[in-house]
């Protein structure tokens, strides 16, 4: 059975991916595998070998590469959960504007690239907010489209979001704006 084998029967058998284990180990202040495993174990029922694959890669992590998927995930756990519907509506929308659209999670945020050039960065920051980071030289910032000031210097602009439908066709079409200013 390869790894990913492994923690795809994991996640089938707990519901969880191993951001949420990590999410949870955290809560607990739990850094030391005797413990980790004993955990696992425990709480969840797992046998010593799945135990031990979720265990190695809470201690270890600097040893392991997270999967796009599983980066992707952990900006999704816990109270933020709820944000993860407004993320796959907002990819979709973004997917219509035609080839070279990525979104590519990192550890601290998502970034919005077209092709190999970054137009925007979605974090989700905490259960009641998404901050919307967007590229967009030489427009003046209003009451909804913020300075991005200190808060990253990657973008130009930021908006928040602290409900779903406030991602509408206003802030659709800034991110389309700062799209087509990244073509290649």
């Amino acid at each position: 059975m390869s790894f990913q084998a492994y923690l795809d029967n994991i996640q089938a058998r707990t519901g969880k991916t191993p951001a949420d284990f990590r999410v949870l180990a955290d809560e607990k202040g739990l850094t030391k595998y005797p413990a980790v495993l004993d955990w696992l174990k425990t709480d969840f029922g797992l046998g010593h070998g799945h135990a031990n694959a979720i265990a190695q890669l809470l201690v270890n992590a600097d040893k392991f590469q997270a999967s796009p998927e599983d980066t992707l995930a952990a900006h999704f756990t816990g109270d933020k959960a709820h944000w993860r519907e407004t993320y796959d509506l907002f990819k979709e929308k973004l997917a219509g504007w035609g080839e070279g659209v990525g979104l590519v999670p990192t550890r601290s945020y998502i970034s919005l690239l077209r092709g190999d050039r970054k137009f925007g960065i979605l974090q989700i920051s905490s259960a009641n907010c998404i901050d919307l980071g967007i590229k967009l030289k030489g427009i003046s910032p209003t009451a909804r489209l913020e300075s991005a000031g200190r808060w990253n210097n990657l973008v130009t602009h930021r908006v928040r979001i602290s409900d779903p439908d406030q991602m509408d066709t206003e802030v659709l079409s800034w991110l389309k704006q700062a799209y087509e200013a990244a073509r290649a």
